[in-house]
């Protein structure tokens, strides 16, 4: 039971991924709008103000932030189309129909039984409803597009290949599950107004457990990003926080901004002081600055003649990290063959988070130190000392290379330069392998480039044992019909720095190429 509900939660939490890619590239884009529609920066900086720029900044401030605030119907259709196993494309297509009947049921509903809330001064604040794509509804936020997409994504996989004769072949393939959503949609639609009410008072009162747990409460949420990343969990942690009213609300004229990438937005687009939602978004705080610590240390700790290798290794992942956020291949060094230092490395992340907000840094450290930066100095009117984070994270940087320099020593832990790593089972294999340059050399399909996508295939087990592809940032998430056939051997020379074995779900890391990667097997497998 234990396995089927943590194996449950891995996949969605890769579902999950799908839609989350966007929105960091939203993030960084609105930026832009964000710098060119500030007052006080216009104050500062006149130019900002000259011909077209203003134009152009609202364009792609509000064009970005139509985006942030309907998120609802991106996880619906993300999420469906990333659990579909074949033709995505119609499994998001009946997404985004179930979605729109979803909401016009829910309307009905509240309107014919007199539950249809009256607008006020501030709108639908404080109703419990709000308005999507112009219909009046109960407010889910992004959870019911999640729910929906859950749905559909299962409901697809289960009926896409039923058949029928006679006249009731029209329902075949695709439409058979389109027509079973749409009838659950609209009971589900009719349901959430009698239900959801009661899942708003838990939410109510989770805001508040949160609130009031003070910087516990901000600490262990530091900690579990970190802890459940080698799991693919974490983003069952930080999205709520993210997306909906649990990490923040903000009232910006006729619109509730909800979650605090939403508010932090909308506050620094109209000049306001940040609020609390901001520390939510510096989870990945640890990412700028503790993996320079871990990199030193393991440098430090190296058998003499490992360090030339070990530096070379270290200074690309580091470099990774530091500028686009992405620890797995880093992680995955030493994540399960050391757990002890990344734990510690998770109380480090969750202990600085709570620094930050000691010190009255209300920063965002998400993309990246570039997109730190440069998000930071847009807010540098509410917090003109942000550069401090900059000593906070000096001060990590020394907690964690004497920490991990201790603890490598102190229990002869087997990091990267200390003897070869090649773990088993349930675990990151992290063995020395062949440069991709010394790789066997196989056919690959035409549009794959460099991916040696049928040595690929060979580790996996051959064509009929995939049952599935997808790709998060950095790892090829496969499902095999039979994980024994897994080749780890022939998998580690196709230039990979790691595999994780969840029964026969299978994650291969790639890094920033994955993407590659996985539209070559696809490709090949003509999927």
């Amino acid at each position: 039971m234990k396995t089927k509900i943590v194996d449950a939660l891995a996949k969605f939490a890769k579902s999950m991924v799908q839609p989350l890619m966007y929105v960091s590239v939203v993030g960084i884009v609105m930026l832009i709008g964000i710098v060119l529609t500030n007052q006080n920066l216009v104050q500062a900086l006149p130019f900002l103000g000259w011909g077209p720029l203003p134009f152009i900044g609202q364009v792609i401030y509000t064009c970005l932030m139509f985006i942030i605030n309907n998120l609802s119907i991106l996880f619906c259709v993300g999420i469906a189309g990333a659990i579909a196993k074949s033709s995505r494309q119609h499994a998001c297509l009946i997404a985004i129909m179930v979605y729109f009947i979803f909401l016009n049921a829910n309307n009905i509903t509240l309107s014919s039984t007199g539950r249809l809330a009256e607008m006020t001064a501030l709108g639908l604040t404080g109703t419990g409803q709000a308005t999507v794509f112009g219909i009046q509804v109960l407010d889910m936020g992004v959870f019911g597009g999640i729910i929906l997409g859950c749905l559909t994504g299962w409901i697809f996989n289960k009926y896409s290949g039923k058949q029928f004769g006679g006249f009731l072949q029209m329902f075949s393939g695709t439409r058979f599950p389109f027509l079973i959503m749409t009838l659950l949609a609209m009971v589900l639609g009719w349901g959430a107004t009698y239900v959801w009410p009661y899942v708003q008072a838990v939410i109510s009162a989770l805001t508040g457990f949160i609130a009031n747990s003070g910087n516990f409460g901000l600490f262990l949420y530091g900690v579990l990003n970190k802890l459940l990343l080698p799991f693919g969990l974490h983003h069952l942690v930080y999205t709520p926080f993210m997306f909906s009213e649990i990490g923040g609300t903000l009232q910006l004229g006729d619109q509730l901004l909800q979650g605090a990438y939403a508010v932090r937005t909308g506050e620094l687009a109209a000049g306001l002081p940040l609020s609390d939602a901001s520390y939510w978004m510096s989870f990945t705080f640890i990412n700028l600055f503790g993996y320079i610590g871990v990199a030193l240390a393991f440098y430090k700790t190296a058998f003499k003649e490992n360090k030339a290798k070990v530096r070379a290794t270290l200074i690309p992942l580091t470099f990774t990290v530091i500028v686009a956020s992405i620890t797995e291949p880093f992680d995955f060094l030493f994540c399960f063959a050391a757990p002890l230092l990344f734990v510690v490395l998770s109380v480090i992340s969750g202990l600085s988070m709570v620094a930050l907000k000691l010190l009255n840094l209300p920063v965002a450290t998400s993309g990246g130190i570039i997109s730190a930066i440069l998000g930071n100095l847009v807010g540098s009117y509410a917090v003109p000392h942000w550069y401090l984070m900059f000593v906070v994270g000096a001060v990590v940087i020394v907690v964690t290379y004497f920490s991990f320099v201790f603890l490598i020593k102190k229990f002869n832990l087997k990091t990267p330069g200390r003897e070869a790593v090649d773990a088993e089972g349930d675990t990151a294999a992290i063995a020395d392998k062949a440069p991709a340059a010394e790789a066997k050399k196989e056919p690959v399909a035409a549009a794959s480039g460099d991916v040696p996508v049928a040595t690929i295939i060979e580790g996996l087990g051959g064509k009929d044992n995939i049952l599935s592809v997808d790709n998060c940032f950095t790892r090829l998430r496969v499902s095999l019909k039979d994980a024994s056939l897994l080749k780890d051997d022939v998998i580690n020379t196709t230039g990979c720095s790691g595999i994780v074995k969840k029964g026969n779900d299978i994650q291969i890391i790639y890094g920033m190429q994955v993407g590659a990667v996985k539209k070559a097997v696809e490709e090949t497998l003509g999927l």
